[in-house]
C-alpha cells in the first residue's frame, strides 16, 4: 500500500513538472509539433481536391473516362504504340515507395549520429524524387500532345472535368514532391557540411522525413482515384 502511494506521489510530481511550463509536456520538440500541424492542414487541402473529384465523378458516371484507356501508353518513343495500362504509373509509384524506404534509413542513421550514413540514404531519396518528377513531365507532355488539357478533352477522356482535375491535383502533388526534393538536397548538403553533427542531433532529418512520407502517402490516394477506379 505504501509503495502504491509512493508511486502515485512520484507520478503526480512528474506530471506537475511536465506541465509547469518551459518545455513541451508531450516530450516532443516545437519544430516537430509544427510540422505535424502543417501536414494536418495540408491533408485538408488534398482532401478538398479529392472530394471535388469524387463529387464530379459521381455526377457524371455515364460519361466518365476509363483510366485504362486514358493511361494506356508508355510516354517514351521506344514504346510508341505499345498498350500497357498502368505500367508507367506503377513505375512512378515504385520510385516513391523506394524513396520512403531510403528516407526511413536516413532517419535511422541520424539517430545513430552517423553523418555519412544520412547522406548515403538521402542521395537515393533525392534521385527517386527527381525520377518521379521526370516521369510526371513525360506523362503530362504525352497527354497534352494527345489533346488532353484543362480546357480540352480527347476521345478517351470524353469530358473536360477529368483533365481539369487531373492536372490540378497531380500538379499540386508534383509541387510538393519538388519542394521535398529541394529540402532533401539542402538536408544532404547541410549534413555533409557537419551542421547537425555540431548541434548534437539530427531532428531536422526526421521532420523533413515526415513531410516526405506525407507526400508519398498522398500519392497513394491520387493513384487510386485517377488510375485505378
Amino acid at each position: 500500500m505504501a509503495e502504491a502511494t509512493l508511486h502515485q506521489e512520484q507520478e503526480t510530481s512528474t506530471n506537475k513538472a511536465l506541465w509547469s511550463g518551459g518545455h513541451s509536456p508531450f516530450r516532443i520538440s516545437y519544430g516537430k509539433v509544427m510540422m505535424w500541424y502543417f501536414l494536418i492542414s495540408d491533408t485538408f487541402t488534398f482532401a478538398s481536391f479529392l472530394v471535388a473529384y469524387a463529387s464530379l465523378r459521381f455526377a457524371q458516371m455515364d460519361s466518365w473516362p476509363n483510366p485504362a484507356e486514358v493511361f494506356s501508353s508508355i510516354p517514351l518513343h521506344m514504346f510508341e504504340g505499345v498498350k500497357a495500362p498502368l505500367v508507367f504509373v506503377s513505375f512512378m509509384t515504385f520510385l516513391l515507395i523506394l524513396s520512403s524506404y531510403t528516407m526511413v534509413r536516413a532517419v535511422q542513421e541520424g539517430y545513430r549520429m552517423n553523418k555519412w550514413g544520412v547522406v548515403k540514404f538521402l542521395v537515393p531519396t533525392i534521385i527517386c524524387g527527381i525520377g518521379f518528377l521526370a516521369c510526371q513531365y513525360l506523362e503530362w507532355a504525352h497527354l497534352i500532345q494527345e489533346g488532353m488539357t484543362p480546357t480540352t478533352a480527347t476521345a478517351a477522356t470524353k469530358i473536360m472535368n477529368f483533365g481539369q482535375l487531373f492536372f490540378v491535383i497531380t500538379g499540386f502533388h508534383g509541387l510538393h514532391v519538388f519542394i521535398g526534393v529541394c529540402l532533401n538536397i539542402w538536408l544532404a548538403a547541410s549534413t555533409a557540411a557537419g551542421r547537425f553533427q555540431k548541434t548534437g542531433h539530427y531532428e531536422m532529418v526526421e521532420k523533413i522525413g515526415l513531410y516526405w512520407h506525407f507526400v508519398d502517402l498522398v500519392w497513394v490516394y491520387v493513384f487510386l482515384c485517377f488510375y485505378l477506379l
